[in-house]
């Protein structure tokens, strides 16, 4: 796909559509991953078949992405390719009658609070100077602490720390704004890592808390990615079960075991629906079930009694 249609269509759904930054930058993550995948092929994006686009979200689904991921990537698939025939780029839209292949709802895989305790401390101590450090640092003890969803989270702007505050406003999805907490260890964090970032006056200059090089000029979600799963193998963690978005799970079912109502934790994660978050319960009330299951008497059959 030529990247003047790429950029065609994200500024017509930006201008049309309405659509936030982070979601113009799923949706081109989205496509570039499908043209990854027919590039591998010799298929132009815009030659693509149905069965061509179907061979692709069947691919994914044999990779183990989420239902809401490739539920995205073919919404982003269908909006490029209405796209393309609204400007005659093709004639037809082969995307149009694709469904999605279900799979059954799983829960969200647990981390325990020893496990998250593991990767906090060695994201402390992990990189190769004072600067990486103190950045990792904070990272950490910021996803930990507030739940926010990665793109949230290396997109922070400067502005929402000054005063030191509880409580720093989110802009989420669909731009819609939420409180999350921060701790105070994450809070020690911070101040920690501004004195490091502060010391470079490329960053100064930088309205973002997490600057980088990158053309959007804060940190590569992707690059964050790939540090979750080093600090996690270094924590003698299994990456594979490590993710930012369990960290986020984390966040929220050690809020729930300790009591925090769910509709607080609803706020928190800037679920719009009620039912995503108590899935949640689920993954307490399973870890509950092995409890007993694990430690009363009577569960130990008849060989107590």
């Amino acid at each position: 796909m030529a990247d003047f249609i790429l950029k065609k269509f994200l500024e017509a759904m930006s201008s049309e559509r309405n659509f936030s930054a982070n979601t113009l930058v799923s949706y081109e993550g989205d496509l570039k991953k499908f043209e990854q995948f027919q590039t591998k092929k010799n298929i132009r994006v815009v030659d693509s078949t149905k069965q061509q686009i179907e061979d692709f979200l069947k691919a994914e689904f044999d990779f183990g992405l989420t239902a809401s991921t490739r539920a995205r990537r073919l919404s982003s698939i269908k909006q490029l390719f209405k796209f393309l025939l609204d400007e005659d780029w093709r004639q037809d839209n082969p995307a149009i009658k694709i469904k999605l292949i279900r799979r059954e709802r799983s829960l969200p895989k647990l981390l325990s609070v020893a496990d998250v305790e593991k990767i906090l401390t060695t994201a402390k101590s992990f990189g190769k100077n004072s600067y990486s450090k103190a950045m990792h640092n904070a990272l950490f003890e910021l996803l930990y602490s507030t739940g926010m969803r990665v793109s949230e989270l290396v997109s922070l702007p400067l502005t929402s720390l000054i005063g030191n505050p509880d409580m720093l406003l989110i802009r989420g999805k669909g731009e819609y704004e939420r409180l999350v907490p921060v701790s105070n260890q994450a809070k020690l964090a911070i101040k920690t890592w501004l004195l490091e970032r502060n010391k470079f006056k490329k960053n100064k200059d930088s309205k973002f808390l997490f600057p980088s090089r990158s053309k959007r000029g804060h940190l590569n979600r992707e690059l964050f990615f790939k540090l979750v799963k080093q600090i996690a193998l270094c924590a003698k963690l299994d990456p594979k079960n490590i993710s930012p978005h369990t960290i986020r799970h984390a966040f929220a079912t050690h809020l729930l075991e300790n009591g925090a109502d769910l509709r607080v934790i609803q706020s928190f994660l800037g679920h719009s629906d009620i039912s995503t978050t108590e899935i949640y319960t689920h993954v307490v009330d399973d870890k509950l079930k092995k409890l007993v299951l694990n430690h009363h008497p009577l569960s130990k059959g008849k060989k107590n009694r």
